[in-house]
């Protein structure tokens, strides 16, 4: 059994820690008659927070630890002593992870860029102490609260990946090849189809080092906008990048059609999120170097009207002029981390 190294979708419980119970207390001291009562508060319990991490890419440490607790409130003291309160459990979470509730799958909140924090289960309250009872007509209160039950959901985490260039095709279209060639990504490559089991992300570095991040989109098949194979697993992790890459095999390996195949991909991804219809494109001409491949990117021009971008990923041929034009057309914007504003999201207090 081969061992589990990605997880973009996961089921989590949260329990939020208990506020302490307050304390009934009174004033004991020598030569100091009918001392009052001084009974503290409880401490606020722990909350669980998810905060996103440039450093994670994966939600499978959850995957392993699908229940996570924070830690309880203390309970008050005398001398009107304040319980401590919990520790709050911040869970580090990869960029781009978005919060639902397993229930109804309704979305309560995102992060997306490094940094951001969504409070997903607040601590409870801490009870109140004997000391705010006391009134002019009731001296000796005994009377004190015990702290509030933290929250307790359980939630669906889903990661839609946070990258600039999305690499779309059919299988063994030459993507992983590709991002190889673009980075110091190193995903599997083989002669054969759905090599590529999750998402693979790979950074370009300009001269003046700005980052450009392209994810590997594993291959689509037809139907994939309605489910079918791993197609909403794929799919959404196209979302969120600001330009895509058809990789279109040209040499028509396996009795492929490039030009049918460009139209299906165009159409997968409308039918998908018509918006994807409006991103930036470019199609890049793969496999150049098979037989037939000129007479089928000719066809190609004529019957689309694009002009792809003629490589060959696994001899390297044309793909600096590819990082030239990715380099071109993303690096005088932002990055697609950058600007992105997470939904809102629970304010997290003291």
């Amino acid at each position: 059994m081969k061992p589990i190294v990605f997880k973009d979708r996961v089921k989590v419980e949260v329990i939020a820690g208990n506020g302490g119970d307050g304390a009934a207390t009174f004033r004991r001291e020598k030569f100091v008659p009918r001392g009052g009562p001084n009974g503290g508060d409880g401490g606020r319990g722990g909350h669980v927070i998810f905060r996103a991490s440039k450093d994670q890419d994966s939600l499978l440490p959850l995957y392993f630890r699908p229940l996570q607790r924070a830690e309880h409130g203390g309970r008050g003291g005398s001398k009107e002593m304040h319980g401590r309160n919990g520790k709050d459990l911040v869970i580090p979470v990869p960029c781009g992870t978005v919060v639902r509730l397993h229930e109804t799958q309704a979305v309560l909140g995102e992060v997306v860029n490094d940094g951001d924090e969504f409070l997903a289960a607040r601590g409870g309250r801490g009870g109140l102490g004997n000391v705010h009872f006391k009134t002019s007509s009731h001296r000796a209160p005994t009377e004190c609260t015990p702290g509030q039950n933290g929250e307790e959901k359980t939630l669906t985490l889903e990661l839609k990946m946070v990258a600039d260039v999305g690499l779309v095709g059919y299988p063994n279209a030459g993507k992983s090849t590709l991002l190889r060639a673009l980075s110091a990504a190193q995903p599997k490559t083989a002669a054969y189809p759905f090599t590529t089991l999750h998402p693979m992300i790979g950074t370009l570095v300009a001269e003046n080092y700005r980052r450009i991040r392209v994810a590997d989109i594993p291959g689509l098949i037809d139907g994939a906008h309605a489910g079918v194979g791993l197609g909403h697993d794929f799919l959404r992790h196209i979302e969120r990048t600001r330009f895509l890459v058809f990789v279109i095999d040209m040499g028509g390996v396996d009795g492929r059609n490039p030009t049918q195949d460009f139209l299906n991909l165009r159409e997968e991804l409308r039918k998908y999120d018509p918006a994807l219809d409006e991103r930036p494109y470019l199609v890049v001409a793969n496999k150049m170097d098979v037989p037939g491949s000129t007479e089928h990117i000719e066809a190609f021009r004529r019957e689309t009207g694009e002009d792809p971008l003629e490589l060959c990923a696994e001899l390297r041929e044309g793909t600096e002029s590819l990082k030239q034009r990715l380099l071109d057309e993303l690096t005088s914007e932002p990055s697609s981390a950058e600007g992105m504003e997470p939904t809102e999201s629970n304010a997290i207090d003291a």
